[in-house]
């Protein structure tokens, strides 16, 4: 917002400025690959669901390519399916 001696000042209740989110598999040139366990994993929620784009930063083309990754990782058993499916490697039981 701007006063009038011209100086820009902040929003009330506004904390942080949102930067723009950019595409790390566009600017790395990496490939998305269902094998790749720990590079998907960081786009699917504790819940299990894969993380909207908004949030990750992904465009829309590589969007579509994760999730078709993860979509596969998930078909071979690879990643979990649901929540339940995560057990403890150590001890073989179920997280709470």
């Amino acid at each position: 917002m701007e006063t009038n001696t011209g100086q820009v000042r902040r929003e009330r209740g506004r904390k942080f400025i949102v930067k723009p989110k950019v595409c790390m598999f566009c600017v790395d040139k990496t490939p998305i690959d269902y094998k790749n366990i720990t590079l998907v994993q960081r786009f699917v929620s504790d819940r299990g669901k894969i993380v909207p784009r908004r949030r990750t930063g992904v465009c829309a083309k590589h969007q579509r390519s994760l999730s078709q990754a993860i979509k596969r990782a998930r078909y071979l058993a690879m990643l979990p399916a649901s929540p339940n499916h995560v057990y403890n490697i150590s001890g073989g039981e179920r997280k709470a």
